[in-house]
């Protein structure tokens, strides 16, 4: 009895487990689903897409969901979808919501687009709701040397056509300030900007700065203008102090030359001044020979003495009394 009771037991999990295996392969009740729903699929392609490893719920959900929205999509085109890769499920919501939105989107387009690695629901949705891009501050100096710090609000929206190989809000938010930095840069004055800060929406959105993007852009609005510096009068400042210092540089290598010279002459004038003394002191020298060899006598010298005291009295006596009166205080001056 408990040899049956086991027996029967383990054919009962058994079959369980074999109704599992036909159920999941053969998923009646998805197909059933489908079936009121309006999509036409048979067990045979569902029992295949378990084999292609191809989730039938995600397939027939989107499917229904198609349906249901009055689209057509065919079942293969999301089964390659899916093994390429790709998101179903945004596709679909996508082609959905640009259908709903009168926007031209197909289903290749669709995909493509998730292919690239764009949100192409997301994409959907901003050509219906355009978004709204703020701007770094964009510094530029006008003509006037006045510097001027800039805000903009860039309001976009998707361009379906152009999504796939596009540039994306980097390069707008580029675009944008270089255009404000032009706009900026070629007003004679920073007032003229500050009254009328339309004048750069008008310029930088006449450059076309949304070709090659993958939006339109509706609208640039500048939120705010600041004053900033004065970068005129500072570049004026700083070449002024460039130009100071160039000529300090000149000044005070013209110095240097002139005290090396002034060097120069006085080492030439100790030289001779050294030469005259070194002539000097071999007179005594010489007045020796003289007197050893007999052309000078002891009367000459005394002459020559006497000339040297008549010139040197008639020295003093041709100075200023002035010249006298400061030796002679400076004599009485050593002697205290």
């Amino acid at each position: 009895m408990d040899q049956q009771l086991g027996f029967l037991i383990v054919i009962g999990i058994i079959s369980l487990f074999g109704l599992w295996v036909i159920f999941y392969f053969i998923p009646v009740g998805l197909w059933f689903n489908a079936l009121v729903s309006g999509v036409n699929i048979s067990l045979v392609q569902l029992i295949f897409m378990r084999w292609r490893k191809v989730p039938p719920q995600l397939i027939v959900s989107n499917l229904i969901a198609a349906t249901k929205a009055g689209l057509v999509i065919n079942r293969n085109e999301l089964e390659a979808h899916f093994l390429a890769g790709g998101k179903i499920n945004s596709v679909v919501s996508a082609l959905i919501s640009a259908d709903k939105a009168n926007i031209n989107l197909d289903f290749k387009t669709a995909t493509a687009i998730d292919l690239a690695g764009r949100d192409v629901f997301q994409a959907v949705q901003m050509s219906v709701n355009p978004k709204v891009i703020d701007t770094p501050p964009v510094s530029a100096v006008a003509k006037d040397g006045i510097q001027l710090v800039a805000k903009a609000r860039v309001t976009v929206r998707t361009n379906i056509k152009q999504l796939v190989g596009g540039a994306g809000e980097e390069t707008i938010l580029a675009r944008v300030g270089e255009g404000i930095v032009t706009s900026i840069g070629s007003a004679h004055s920073h007032k003229s900007v500050l009254e009328n800060p339309d004048s750069i929406s008008k310029l930088v959105l006449a450059k076309g700065l949304d070709s090659g993007t993958a939006f339109e852009i509706l609208s640039i609005d500048i939120a705010d203008i600041d004053v900033g510096k004065n970068i005129g009068a500072q570049l004026q400042m700083d070449q002024a102090n460039a130009d100071k210092n160039i000529a300090q540089a000149k000044a005070e290598e013209r110095r240097a030359m002139a005290v090396a010279v002034e060097q120069e002459m006085i080492a030439k004038a100790q030289e001779a001044r050294a030469k005259v003394i070194e002539a000097e002191a071999e007179i005594p020298l010489a007045m020796a020979d003289a007197f050893r060899t007999g052309n000078l006598g002891i009367m000459d010298y005394y002459k020559m003495q006497n000339i040297k005291a008549d010139t040197d009295m008639r020295e003093s006596i041709a100075k200023p009394v002035a010249d006298r009166k400061t030796k002679s205080d400076d004599k009485h001056d050593v002697k205290s």
